[in-house]
């Protein structure tokens, strides 16, 4: 019989370490995909170093999950077995609640996150409430793929906060932290005919390297001022001190959003900063409509995911190299 490997986070700052168990049965409305690829996500170092309350343990992280539909649960409609999926951050919403029945589900009450509050992806099979899986087609290879399901679509999301909807016409944006959902979103932006502009830590050339083959406009430091004002920027890196920069850095009426679900404090900075209609703005996880968008624009903007491959077993691995920021675009687990 196949069984179930995970690797699974007992305690917050422990290693993670792999367990085997017979494959779960999938519940009414529920799937069992076996997973092909699965991204590693800042947020998953976030919950593997306890940085984030409430985590349910044990907990398998991982969020950026593609996979391949195994078994379906009783009342399951609309997917085949065979059919390539995509499991993303947002696992389950109530429905119910105000921010649920205001089309913002991203906000909602009570919900259940993948690899945070419900078990995820670095794992050879996943249970999912189907509501929440998308069809991926069969373009693309499995492990470029894998990212979009979070750093693409939490980027696509923040890109639609900082231009307000606006996603043509002359517009300088920066990107603060330039790893997984940067390298992603620039590549849209710059189809899009944006002005991309890189922050980096100081002293890094290959990211910085990296960023303009891409098409970045400019590169710097995190310190620096660009050559022109900013319309807006994203601050991917979870770094408090970046928010004065990047509003230092953007003109009147100009938009600094704030892209992680985790950062460090924010210092304090003269209002001069904020002054002229200047906003500061969180992203908080995403809605399926977010995923439907990015998942039909990404093969349009010809987007393409620079990757580091690891053996499921290497999870640990690839948490420290992310961590460490020795990684140029994204990490992948391949079961």
């Amino acid at each position: 019989m196949t069984m179930l490997r995970a690797m699974v986070l007992e305690q917050p700052g422990k290693p993670l370490a792999m367990h085997e168990s017979p494959l779960p049965v999938p519940g009414e409305g529920e799937l069992l995909i076996e997973i092909r690829a699965c991204g590693v996500c800042r947020t998953d170092l976030h919950v593997v170093d306890g940085e984030l309350p409430h985590t349910k343990l044990p907990i398998v992280p991982g969020h950026e999950i593609v996979g391949r539909v195994a078994v379906f649960g009783q009342g399951v409609s609309g997917f085949s077995i065979g059919e390539r999926v995509g499991v993303p951050w947002l696992g389950a919403t109530c429905g119910h609640c105000s921010y649920c029945r205001g089309g913002r589900e991203n906000l909602c009450d009570t919900p259940l996150f993948t690899g945070y509050t419900r078990d995820g992806g670095f794992a050879s099979h996943i249970i999912a409430d189907a509501r929440y899986c998308f069809a991926l087609g069969e373009a693309g290879d499995d492990a470029e793929i894998a990212p979009w399901l979070c750093a693409g679509l939490i980027g696509w999301r923040s890109y639609r906060m900082a231009t307000d909807g606006a996603l043509r016409g002359d517009f300088a944006l920066g990107l603060y932290g330039f790893g997984a959902a940067a390298h992603i979103l620039a590549q849209v932006a710059i189809w899009q005919g944006r002005r991309v502009y890189a922050f980096t830590r100081a002293g890094d050339g290959a990211a910085q390297d990296f960023a303009r083959s891409l098409g970045a406009v400019w590169t710097g430091a995190s310190e620096e001022m660009p050559p022109e004002p900013l319309d807006a920027a994203i601050i991917f890196a979870p770094v408090g001190a970046l928010v004065p920069l990047a509003l230092k850095a953007v003109k009147k009426g100009g938009r600094v959003v704030c892209g992680g679900i985790h950062m460090s404090d924010i210092p304090g900075f003269p209002y001069a900063l904020l002054w002229e209609e200047r906003k500061v703005m969180s992203v908080a996880n995403l809605t399926r409509d977010d995923a439907r968008e990015f998942i039909d624009i990404a093969p349009k903007a010809g987007v393409h995911c620079t990757v580091t491959r690891y053996p499921l077993e290497r999870a640990n691995e690839a948490l420290a190299d992310l961590r460490d920021g020795r990684l140029q675009g994204a990490a992948v687990l391949i079961p």
